[in-house]
């Protein structure tokens, strides 16, 4: 797998990452299987233990992080390597050359502790401890000097001239005693250094590989993983154009409200004015989780994913629209489990025979989404079966389940981000530029937050008008209409990255949006209800009980397995089609 001399250790790692490969089922040999065998032997063991982590622990996470699947090549029986795995491989050759010695297990620690994301750098950062400490750790075991401990931990691997390669290698030849000593020889008597020998350059890389003209040289300090300047997105704070014509529907929609045009007209321009506040708000919470760590951004993100349908629910329920609130919120859940998850498999599909995620994390979010269910149906069972429920019995059932479903919501932040936040895994959304100061993410999300609060009064007075209208009930502006309007900024986000590829992502951004809706907005709501003097509780109709039991089965369905594919988003986005033409007849 590698054209470079592998030492016994190496072999080892790379005939044992075969076998782990098979053991655990999964498509093609990734980082994670190399360095299991790895872990499993000097100068790992020591490293780990000086480090503070427990191996075993350790191992669990490797395995979690290992991609399943059906092997690839499985005919033939050769497992193919991942491109994580392949760039694992060249960078720990480069370190082994730039030292010269035999590709060894070292070598392929410290090329993992130099890896920015991925299991072993989640596993860093969880420890509290820097890759820089780790590559110090490893090069102490194998015997290296201090000076070269300190200073090696904070380059980039790489080929070193040939001057460097030799005396390297005279170094390890000397007595250990005699290997802090300065070589005798003068620098000025050194032969003229010979061009170092180039791993080869696989096409299509974003980055260098080192030894490549492009890779650092290895006494250069570690520069921060940047995108090539040929692969950013030059995009200003405005956002993209589209979000920037949106903007003038904002005054569009207070001038045509202000001169008592058509309804359809104002509630057009007012829903239009919606959609780039609602992704100001999201792009200032982004950038606030990238200052403010994992932890707190992910909690950032819970609170604000849904903000600007929380806003509208909230004028739509201070304006006395009760039912229009309940639709609003089964319409939320339905489109985050059969509109952006069936635009994200088509769009992740297109071009792929087949699709993988996190089958652990979509089980547990679904899973959790189920439960959520259950609290949601049993005020509307109530209603049912009672003989002759009351208003305040069956609202104060609806406050009762509300406090249950909010303590729950708390206790899956709690096991997400912070118990078992590794269960989850995937790498994070980058940001594709500069990430903005706090102060002004702070500002833009106040004022985006005013604005939808602005275009939601207007939205909402004239729903009424509306219905009347054109003749559309409130059913179906809450089910179809003002959920895409609260969410357009969410969906846009999990095609993006299903179109990179990035499922478990955009499965998240599905799930953990339809789980908060039913966790926390729908409560939350009913506690507004209260403080505005609204009978607000959970008693929704049986069609809308119906369709989101029947979304929720049919979700879990087209992603237990841990696969999908372009075929099953057309599936999501035919069910969805078949409730809108449903709730357009309510």
């Amino acid at each position: 797998m590698t054209g470079y001399t592998l030492g016994p250790s190496a072999q080892r790692a790379l005939d044992g990452a075969k076998a782990e490969a098979e053991r655990l089922g999964s498509e093609a040999i990734g980082a994670e299987h190399i360095l299991l065998p790895v872990t499993a032997e000097e100068p790992a063991v020591s490293v780990f233990r000086s480090l503070g982590l427990d191996l075993g622990r350790v191992r669990e996470r490797l395995e979690a992080g290992a991609r399943k699947g059906r092997p690839r090549g499985a005919e033939s029986g050769e497992l193919l390597l991942t491109s994580h795995a392949r760039r694992l491989l060249e960078v720990a050759t480069a370190e082994a050359r730039q030292r010269g010695a035999e590709l060894g297990a070292e070598h392929f620690l410290l090329a993992a502790f130099n890896e920015p994301r991925g299991t072993v750098a989640r596993i860093l950062n969880e420890a509290g401890t820097t890759p820089a400490e780790a590559r110090a750790q490893v090069l102490r075991a194998i015997g290296a000097e201090p000076e070269e401990a300190a200073a090696a931990a904070d380059t980039v691997p790489g080929p070193a001239p040939e001057e460097k390669v030799g005396a390297a290698r005279e170094r390890r030849n000397r007595p250990r005693e005699q290997r802090s000593r300065p070589s005798p020889e003068p620098q000025a008597a050194a032969a003229p250094a010979k061009p170092a020998e180039r791993a080869p350059r696989r096409k299509g890389r974003d980055e260098p590989v080192p030894g490549s003209p492009a890779s650092a040289p290895a006494s250069a300090p570690l520069p921060p993983r940047q995108p090539l300047p040929h692969l950013r997105r030059d995009r200003s704070d405005w956002g993209p154009i589209w979000r920037r014509i949106l903007l003038l529907a904002v005054p569009a929609a207070l001038v045509a409200n202000a001169m008592h045009l058509s309804p359809v007209i104002v509630f057009t321009l007012a829903c239009l004015g919606v959609l780039p506040l609602a992704g100001f708000m999201g792009d200032a919470t982004e950038h606030l989780s990238a200052r403010t760590g994992p932890t707190i951004g992910g909690l950032l993100n819970a609170t604000f994913g849904n903000a600007a349908e929380l806003i509208i629910a909230i004028v739509a329920l201070r304006a006395g629209l009760v039912e229009l609130v309940k639709a609003s919120i089964t319409g939320s859940i339905l489109g985050n489990l059969l509109l952006i998850m069936g635009l994200s498999l088509l769009a992740g599909g297109l071009g792929r025979s087949e699709l993988k995620f996190n089958r652990t994390a979509v089980g547990l979010s679904s899973a959790m989404m189920m439960a959520a269910m259950v609290g949601l149906v049993f005020p509307a069972l109530f209603h049912a079966t009672h003989p002759n429920p009351s208003a305040l019995t069956e609202l104060r059932l609806s406050e009762g389940v509300a406090v249950v479903l909010v303590i729950v919501y708390a206790f899956s932040l709690l096991f997400t981000l912070k118990t078992h936040r590794w269960l989850i895994g995937g790498d994070p959304h980058e940001m594709p530029g500069p990430v903005w100061t706090p102060l002004k993410a702070i500002v833009v999300l106040g004022i985006a937050t005013a604005g939808v609060a602005v275009m939601s009064e207007v939205l909402v007075h004239a729903a009424e008008a509306v219905t009347v209208e054109v003749g559309v009930s409130e059913t179906f502006l809450g089910l179809i209409i003002i959920p895409l309007i609260g969410n357009a900024a969410e969906h846009a986000t999990a095609v993006v990255v299903a179109r990179k590829g990035k499922m478990d992502l955009a499965l998240q951004i599905a799930y953990g949006s339809s789980t908060q809706i039913a966790l926390l907005i729908a409560p939350v709501l009913v506690f507004v209800g209260v403080l505005l003097g609204e009978e607000m509780n959970l008693v929704f109709t049986p069609f809308e009980v119906m369709a989101v039991g029947l979304a929720s089965i049919v979700a879990s369905f087209g992603t237990a397995d841990g696969e999908s594919h372009w075929f099953e988003g057309v599936q999501l986005l035919a069910v969805y089609a078949l409730v809108a033409i449903a709730a357009f007849f309510v």
